[in-house]
């Protein structure tokens, strides 16, 4: 092969790589437009908890999970309670453990080097659009079915959305009072709705959610504090296991 058309060859993959890329930005525009609100109000309440607009950026950029960070915050007290934070984040958190293993026959043929940082980006967010996009690719015979280019479009403008609004929550904290008045809050909820019902099953597979839920509630109820959080992380993981027979 000439030199010219090791260029050409070379162009054409960059410009394949590329357009992945920007189909994994388009494919997580409508999930931005629903995290933006509730970014802003995770930044404002860490703000009223007494977060810096520097810290802010480090709890959301370096613990990149929404679930959890709303956890902590709504632990935090001053001084915080160390041990009872950490052990709440990685309860909830422990659900990446089984987004990881869906993920696993996708990306097991890629590098260490680019598994590392796509596991970093993986929130529900992305690890939802990129495991459809995997599965659709799948099933139309596409190999490989799994695109690094088009994930990393659309978890890197996750990541970046996060960091950025969570930061301009804690910076306009002050200034707006209690954002949740204005009803951000409930994009929340909304964009994880929309994604579970993008990867319903049927009641069978969603048995699991409905036990989280249940007990998340009575928890809630019952339980003062953010206990509800981990009773509900807990009693997911538990019944997915038993329902797939203990194995």
């Amino acid at each position: 092969m000439s030199v010219s058309e090791i260029a050409l060859a070379e162009g054409k993959a960059a410009n394949g790589r590329g357009a992945e890329f920007r189909r994994g930005l388009a494919a997580s525009t409508p999930v931005l437009l629903g995290i933006i609100p509730y970014a802003l109000v995770l930044g404002a309440q860490a703000a009223q908890k007494g977060l810096s607009v520097v810290e802010v950026p480090l709890m959301t950029g370096l613990n990149f999970a929404g679930g959890s960070e709303f956890a902590a915050i709504q632990l935090w007290t001053s001084p915080p309670h160390v041990l009872l934070i950490a052990a709440i984040t990685l309860l909830v958190n422990s659900r990446h453990f089984l987004m990881g293993a869906a993920l696993a026959p996708f990306i097991n043929h890629l590098p260490k080097r680019q598994v590392f940082p796509a596991l970093f980006l993986m929130c529900d967010e992305s690890w939802a659009v990129g495991l459809a996009d995997a599965r659709r690719r799948a099933a139309t015979g596409m190999r490989p079915a799994f695109s690094l280019p088009f994930y990393l479009g659309a978890g890197l403008s996750v990541y970046l959305a996060w960091v950025a609004f969570t930061t301009c929550g804690a910076a306009l904290g002050p200034v707006l009072g209690d954002v949740e008045k204005y009803g951000f809050a409930v994009a929340f909820p909304a964009v994880f709705l929309v994604l579970l019902s993008g990867m319903w099953k049927g009641f069978a597979a969603a048995r699991p959610w409905l036990v989280s839920l249940v007990v998340a509630a009575l928890t809630y109820l019952i339980v003062p504090g953010a206990w509800y959080v981990a009773a509900g992380a807990l009693s997911g993981l538990l019944a997915a296991w038993f329902l797939a027979g203990g194995k």
